[in-house]
């Protein structure tokens, strides 16, 4: 008898070994990224409001928005909750060069954002793109609105922006070094954009940049687009649906895969005209069926 109830527990532990393995297995395979959908407002045809975005960014399968500035972003919010939307990010500028270099407003609009886990995602300008020179100066801006954030919950994050001062990922990851360096109990984040990399990079250092970004990355955004020597010879369309461009986006799956980045994902929208559901539909079939089933080569 006790041999027979050794032998059965022998088989349950084997069991339970082998199902975790399967779990994790299938834990392995599926997709640890947050979906999400930018700037899909601001060309849209049919001029939908708040609630009639997060409806359908809700029935097409989104797991989130995001919010372009301030104004609105409480109504964004309730709206989001309502739809079981997360409102990943809310973008928010910055002007080196004003005094104050902010809305002071974000102090008393950040708080409806608690428990959501959003980014807050700066483009900073103020001074010519990449120079290095004021960069304590914006580490200070920084600081200030990090402190501001936090009390909220929220992540500051740098978004790299064509013609901005913060324009490229490596100016991203120099100010960021640089913050942790002098503020080691503070902790800010980095984007990548696949459309501001296209416009001012080459096709060959994508993985480049997004390795010296990983330390850092919080977030990626990721649009069709035509490859950046097309871009950048004015005979190529940075923003375009995820399914058009001559851009192969697969590239950028099998990398994001490849540095195991684990983060949310958006899917930038920012200047595509028409209806926003037929592109919008287009472009999360096109995520379906490829970032979810591309793998590493």
């Amino acid at each position: 008898m006790t041999s027979k109830l050794f032998f059965v527990t022998v088989i349950l532990f084997a069991g339970c070994l082998l199902f975790q393995e399967i779990t994790f297995a299938e834990d392995a395979k599926g997709t640890p990224y947050s979906f999400f959908a930018l700037c899909m407002d601001t060309h849209d045809d049919k001029h939908r409001t708040i609630e009639e975005q997060n409806k359908m960014l809700h029935e097409l399968g989104f797991d989130g928005v995001a919010h372009l500035w301030l104004k609105g972003l409480p109504e964004r919010v309730i709206s989001a909750k309502k739809h079981s939307l997360n409102v990943t990010q809310v973008y928010f500028q910055v002007n080196l060069l004003a005094n104050p270099a902010f809305d002071q407003n974000l102090k008393n609009v950040l708080p409806c954002l608690k428990g959501q886990n959003t980014q807050l995602a700066l483009l900073i300008n103020g001074g010519k793109p990449s120079d290095a020179a004021i960069d304590d100066k914006a580490i200070e801006v920084i600081k200030q609105i990090d402190v501001i954030a936090k009390q909220s919950d929220v992540r500051v994050v740098l978004y790299p922006h064509i013609n901005s001062w913060l324009e490229k990922v490596s100016d991203a990851v120099r100010i960021a070094e640089k913050f942790h360096t002098k503020y080691p109990d503070r902790k800010i984040g980095v984007m990548f954009n696949l459309c501001h990399w296209a416009a001012i990079d080459k096709s060959e250092n994508l993985e480049q940049v997004l390795t010296l970004a990983k330390p850092y990355l919080a977030a990626i955004t990721i649009n069709g687009t035509d490859k950046p020597e097309e871009i950048q010879s004015k005979k190529g369309d940075w923003l375009q649906p995820l399914d058009s461009g001559s851009f192969d986006i697969t590239i950028l799956y099998r990398l994001i895969k490849k540095i195991d980045y684990r983060g949310p994902v958006g899917l930038q929208c920012y200047g595509i005209r028409g209806d926003a559901q037929e592109h919008l539909m287009r472009s999360i079939k096109t995520w379906n069926n490829g970032m979810l089933k591309t793998s590493i080569p």
